[in-house]
């Protein structure tokens, strides 16, 4: 694991909450009932898992295509739902330390509470399951380097911002608010709020579901990629 991998995200989220943690959250001052550094850091962290856990299962599965090294998992005694195991396990491993390099970082400003420790787990692990599976479907159709960075620039990164990752709800007009709720990153950001400072803007069960939804069916869809061979059999 490079050091470019770990301190690319560490320093992003450092810069993030010096700008908006401490030089507008000391102007804003209260948000919610918590500080407004409190309310931006569960949003920091899932932005990070999200980043982390697509970039890596995309990244490794495009390039074991592109140097060939897929066909010694694929002769490899393992069962296809063995190998994209293997592929999520190695996803979360990088959350998991790029996720504690943030809280850690995180403890030098703030508190960085958390309330609710199970629910922390699940967010976290359900939500790195969720785009390690994104990305290996990534991994699978793209063609190019370039094709990797598309979903993140085009969809990952604008959905997480709409998500609530600066802002409360109801800081949006109400005919717009119904977006926001449309968007499934907001599920994810305000279910790991509330597990950290017990904040919450969403139908907590709703996200739940659809977070198992989520699993299930792109679970599915890969499963039946690799039992295809799909762009990883000649």
């Amino acid at each position: 694991m490079g050091t470019q991998v770990l301190f690319t995200p560490w320093v992003s989220a450092l810069l993030y909450i010096l700008i908006f943690g401490r030089v507008i959250g000391l102007r804003i001052g209260s948000f919610a009932g918590v500080s407004y550094i409190d309310f931006v850091i569960p949003g920091l962290l899932m932005m990070n898992i999200i980043q982390a856990a697509f970039g890596h299962a995309s990244s490794v599965l495009y390039f074991g295509r592109f140097l060939g090294t897929i066909a010694e998992l694929l002769t490899a005694p393992l069962s296809y739902l063995e190998i994209i195991l293997g592929f999520l396990i190695s996803s979360l491993i990088r959350v998991l330390v790029i996720g504690a390099g943030i809280y850690l970082i995180a403890l030098l400003f703030t508190a960085a509470t958390i309330g609710h420790f199970w629910l922390f787990v699940f967010y976290v692990v359900s939500v790195s399951i969720i785009f390690s599976l994104a990305g290996l479907l990534v991994g699978l159709w793209a063609n190019h380097f370039e094709h990797l960075a598309m979903p993140q620039t085009f969809i990952i990164m604008p959905l997480t911002f709409l998500g609530g990752l600066f802002n409360s709800i109801h800081m949006l007009p109400e005919r717009f608010q119904i977006f926001m709720r449309l968007n499934p990153f907001f599920y994810f950001v305000d279910g790991l709020r509330y597990s950290m400072i017990g904040v919450s803007e969403s139908n907590r069960s709703v996200g739940v579901i659809l977070i198992f939804v989520l699993i299930f069916v792109l679970g599915a869809w890969v499963w039946r990629l690799f039992e295809k061979g799909y762009k990883i059999k000649t």
